[in-house]
């Protein structure tokens, strides 16, 4: 079971402060209210991009966006194995197990910094184009994917779904917990395979 968090309501009733002259008393007419009906569903938004149990679309979009990624990531593996041996063959130099003057030392160790400079600056490029093709490719599938939650909810009769995820639960029970069940009616629906288009 899970536990979920409930702000604690606190209700003041603060009597009027109008002045009332002894033995005269006032009555104001009883005010009266619908009382909504609503059904409480949790959802964890976390599961959605599980690569087994999680919304198919995403694992396919993850899939591509690392594929379309991978060429730079073996560059940038390769430059990094290079970076060792050379890190490796300056260690052997300034130990004397490679025979070497000062000034060829200095000169690898150069050579270390301006290919390290040049890996850290491709690396962190690589870095921001892969957070900004993410966000390309993911966002309109976030926009999706709410959009079949909104939905679901109607037509399920939930009034309101509490994203466990983002909202600390201090309990909630399995029975109102809608993940899988929504998960497994946007993968029918929604085929890893189909674009994404707009509803």
């Amino acid at each position: 079971m899970k536990r979920i968090l409930l702000p604690l309501l606190l209700v003041t009733i603060s009597a009027a402060a109008s002045a009332q002259t002894p033995g005269t008393t006032t009555s104001a007419p009883p005010q009266t209210a619908a009382v909504p009906r609503s059904k409480i569903a949790v959802i964890y938004s976390g599961a959605f991009q599980d690569a087994k149990e999680g919304i198919t679309r995403f694992a396919a979009t993850v899939t591509k966006l690392n594929a379309e990624f991978q060429p730079v990531q073996n560059e940038l593996n390769q430059t990094a194995q290079r970076l060792n041996a050379l890190q490796e063959e300056i260690k052997k130099m300034q130990q004397g197990a490679t025979p070497a003057t000062p000034q060829q030392i200095q000169l690898k160790i150069n050579q270390f910094d301006e290919q390290k400079k040049a890996y850290d600056r491709k690396g962190e490029d690589a870095r921001l184009n892969y957070q900004r093709r993410r966000g390309e490719l993911l966002m309109p599938l976030q926009e999706d994917v709410g959009k079949a939650l909104d939905v679901f909810g109607k037509a399920n009769g939930i009034t309101m779904i509490i994203d466990g995820t983002q909202v600390p639960l201090v309990y909630a029970a399995d029975t109102i917990d809608i993940t899988k069940a929504f998960i497994a009616d946007y993968n029918r629906k929604n085929p890893a395979t189909a674009a994404v288009t707009p509803r």
